[in-house]
């Protein structure tokens, strides 16, 4: 079978079920992210490996599904809460910000603590690279959770978007705006895919000048700036088609960082592969490589859109 078939199979089966557990969002969507980031670190820790370093693979993975776990905050916060309210212990929760700061404090004193009795290799090389991988990819995988869950009313400014709910409590409103979160991420998801297809296709036909030949030898200018023009289409139709919470010039924001970061994020993942000397990150998905291979421009996207949208535009 070519690759271009598996390609096409995999696609087939993975992007309804993607669909599906985007507008599904709570735990769906979070065991979903958490998996394709827990994925994807064990993945960087092993070109690590090829490099010398030796990480703490198991204690990595479970730091990582902590600082994703950090991002599902108002659910953690339900659950905990209702646990303590059980028990009758009384509980102040962290804000979401308090929860990751904690989170990523615990985690660097752990780590290092778990280095000072390993005595496997370079403990500098181990810690370094166990953390620059939890932060890279379990942190920025974390916001895209957090990118779903700022679509629940409490944290949504209902009144702006949505003036004739009755309060912010109004349960069609909460389904409106839910909704929003899953064609939200959806969009970031397809823009991205596009935007690649785009840069692909124009730039192994019209592409003449070499991109950065030194860590990735067929991307050209032709086909990033193709990417990028299809990236800001691409978010304006989403806008018009089902994101219509958004103002044109915010969908085009969100089109300009997917087309320049999203090509970026693609760009680092290939020059930590050349540099490891392999082709792919794994062999777990066919015809497309690792979940890091598959999610590489998410990485630097999703942490993006999620500031744009919380800290400007929901501000």
């Amino acid at each position: 079978m070519s690759n271009l078939a598996k390609r096409v199979l995999v696609a087939i089966v993975a992007i309804p079920l993607i669909l599906l557990i985007s507008m599904a969002g709570g735990w769906y969507f979070f065991f979903f992210i958490a998996a394709v980031s827990l994925l994807a670190l064990r993945e960087f820790f092993l070109l690590a490996a090829l490099k010398g370093a030796r990480p703490p693979v198991a204690a990595g993975l479970a730091a990582g599904f902590l600082v994703n776990l950090s991002f599902f905050h108002s659910k953690l916060q339900v659950l905990i809460a209702g646990l303590f309210e059980a028990l009758q212990i009384p509980l102040t929760f962290p804000t979401q910000a308090q929860l990751l700061l904690i989170t990523l404090l615990v985690i660097v004193a752990a780590l290092s603590l778990i280095e000072l009795f390993r005595n496997k290799g370079s403990a500098l090389l181990n810690l370094s690279t166990t953390i620059s991988g939890i932060l890279y990819i379990s942190l920025f995988f974390g916001t895209f959770i957090g990118l779903r869950e700022l679509f629940v009313p409490l944290d949504f400014p209902v009144m702006r978007y949505l003036p004739a709910a009755a309060s912010a409590f109004d349960p069609d409103a909460a389904v409106k705006i839910y909704a929003w979160g899953g064609y939200t991420v959806i969009s970031v998801l397809a823009v991205i895919w596009i935007c690649d297809t785009a840069a692909f296709h124009i730039g192994k036909t019209a592409g003449r000048h070499k991109l950065f030949p030194r860590v990735s030898p067929n991307k050209t200018w032709e086909g990033a700036v193709a990417g990028f023009v299809f990236a800001v289409l691409a978010s304006l139709a989403a806008k018009y088609a089902v994101l219509d919470y958004l103002s044109a010039g915010s969908a085009v924001i969100i089109g300009v960082i997917v087309g320049l970061f999203g090509q970026l994020g693609d760009l680092i993942e290939s020059l930590l592969k050349r540099d490891a000397g392999v082709k792919d990150s794994s062999n777990l998905i066919p015809g497309h490589g690792g979940a890091f291979d598959r999610f590489d421009s998410l990485l630097l996207v999703s942490p993006l859109v999620y500031l744009y949208l919380d800290f400007v535009l929901f501000s």
